[in-house]
């Protein structure tokens, strides 16, 4: 009778630990079942535990890049709901081809054992026992999307700002442009601009992007800044960027207008040098013929003078003037850069380097050094 007692005592207690112990449930979800090459996709993954969990460790990571499609996290978080502990994870997708693809990832749970917490409970400390787990293999249910094609890689929803100077210039003055593109798609897609103009020296930066990943993907602003120098008068030609719009479903075009930047011509008029005047009303009488040819005689010698006192600006001269009238050290750094940066290497490195911050004196030096490299 007594041995009957135990066993069934040993037996409620065998029961009790196994009730006792944690158990787990994961789920998953997509947020939509179509979608199109390059769009967002959200996938969530959450595992529910039975009471705390304090011995489980997950190790779950589906983040890659492959020739099907690329995985980013998005957030991850532990917490306890109703003391029991929930891990939840999400994950954005982009795939690359057209067709149905299966999300299926592994999961590998990880249980510190008994024999682990007593060796360092104990104060005895051992590699091989306080790095014990039981590991317990699984995978996800699979997720299935159906992708659709489309003709552009850069799917999203997107608008297009421009910033720029005004369009009127002084000779080598540099006209500012700055694209934006802000918007909320892959932005990776966005190919950087490039302008070739005749006549017109173009300095490009790199792109800049600046986004945070969203449950729609990345949502940011892409920029790009480019600076045009001439002495001429020329034109920054139309540009078109076509994107897929996933929320309407069809394409679109950002476009950037075409740009006619004037410079001014800083020469003399023929009437501004010869400073005349057409009197139109008046009277002829034969008796006037003999002044009238001592006029012109006049005007031609007056002419010929005020040619000699009044040439037209060269280059050079109007480099210089440039020079003068630039209100700042980029300006001025880009007048130089734009005529000979090989000539000018050692001031353009003092300028850019800020060894040298007085524009006064930055253009004294200029002055100076290209009379005297003229002369």
């Amino acid at each position: 009778m007594k041995k009957n007692l135990a066993s069934i005592v040993l037996l409620l207690v065998v029961l009790l630990l196994d009730l006792s112990a944690s158990t787990y449930k994961w789920s998953s979800k997509v947020d939509k079942k179509t979608a199109y090459i390059n769009e967002a996709i959200l996938l969530t993954y959450v595992c529910e535990f039975s009471d705390a969990s304090e011995l489980y460790t997950i190790d779950f990571n589906p983040v890659q890049d492959n020739v099907d499609f690329s995985i980013k996290l998005l957030k991850e978080s532990q917490g306890l709901k109703n003391f029991k502990r929930v891990n939840s994870y999400e994950f954005i997708a982009y795939v690359k081809r057209e067709g149905r693809i299966s999300f299926d990832f592994d999961i590998v749970m990880k249980k510190t054992t008994q024999e682990s917490i007593n060796s360092t409970t104990a104060g005895h400390y051992d590699d091989s026992k306080s790095e014990s787990f039981i590991l317990t293999q699984m995978k996800q249910l699979p997720l299935s999307v159906n992708i659709k094609d489309t003709p552009f890689k850069l799917v999203g929803e997107f608008t297009l700002t421009v910033k720029q100077d005004k369009p009127t210039l002084k000779p080598y003055d540099p006209y500012n442009l700055e694209i934006q593109i802000q918007g909320t798609g892959n932005f990776s897609s966005v190919s950087p601009i490039d302008f070739s103009i005749d006549g017109v020296k173009v300095f490009t930066q790199s792109p800049v992007l600046r986004t945070d990943l969203t449950e729609n993907g990345e949502k940011g602003v892409w920029s790009q800044k480019f600076a045009f120098v001439s002495e001429k008068s020329f034109v920054i030609p139309e540009v078109g960027i076509e994107y897929f719009d996933v929320n309407i479903g069809r394409l679109k075009k950002l476009t950037l207008n075409t740009i006619n930047v004037s410079v001014e011509n800083d020469v003399y008029n023929q009437e501004d040098i010869l400073d005349i005047k057409e009197e139109k009303d008046y009277l002829y009488k034969p008796e006037y013929l003999y002044y009238l040819l001592i006029f012109l005689l006049g005007f031609l010698v007056a002419k010929i003078k005020l040619n000699i006192f009044k040439p037209q600006r060269t280059e050079q001269e109007l480099f210089l003037k440039s020079i003068k009238e630039t209100t700042s050290l980029e300006k001025l750094c880009f007048l130089l850069v734009s005529k000979d940066t090989k000539k000018y290497e050692e001031l353009i490195s003092k300028i850019e380097s800020k060894e040298l911050r007085s524009l006064k004196k930055a253009k004294d030096i200029s002055l100076r050094f290209t009379m005297i490299y003229h002369k």
